[in-house]
């Protein structure tokens, strides 16, 4: 949604914010800055930053992917980490490896302009910030996360 969206959202809720409060607001949601507050975003500002056990998976998982410990996850670390013969788009040879992990980036760095092809730990933290956002339960976030990067 755009600003001009969450201004009429707030306001048929009965929150009577001025424009500059509401503004203000809007710009704590809008974390990548383009203009508009995604449902991962709003999401995200409500629930907050990842708990103290929730950010530990998280930056153990990192470890994990980043096979070559150079702070950052790319192509090189992803194949030794993921198998790209068993992707459905690869079996079928839709794409190849380079795409699949071109798809894979996009979740990690859904700004297209600011994909460069190396993911941060930030860039993991917040994904997963993301993912927590919709999970209550610290034991299940954990699991998932564990599942995941288990290798």
């Amino acid at each position: 949604m755009n600003l001009e969206d969450f201004i009429e959202g707030i306001h048929d809720y009965g929150l009577d914010f001025s424009q500059e409060k509401a503004t203000e607001i809007f710009g704590s949601f809008d974390k990548d800055g383009n203009g508009t507050i995604s449902f991962d975003e709003f999401v995200v500002g409500l629930r907050g930053d990842l708990s103290g056990v929730r950010l530990d998976i998280v930056k153990e998982a990192f470890k994990r992917a980043d096979r070559s410990g150079d702070g950052v996850f790319d192509i090189k670390d992803f194949m030794e980490v993921y198998n790209v013969t068993e992707h459905p788009k690869y079996k079928i040879g839709e794409w190849d490896e380079g795409r699949i992990f071109e798809a894979f980036l996009q979740f990690y760095q859904p700004d297209k302009s600011k994909r460069d092809g190396m993911v941060t730990q930030e860039d993991f933290i917040n994904y997963y910030t993301g993912i927590s956002a919709s999970i209550d339960n610290d034991d299940y976030f954990v699991l998932i996360v564990r599942n995941a990067w288990a290798n």
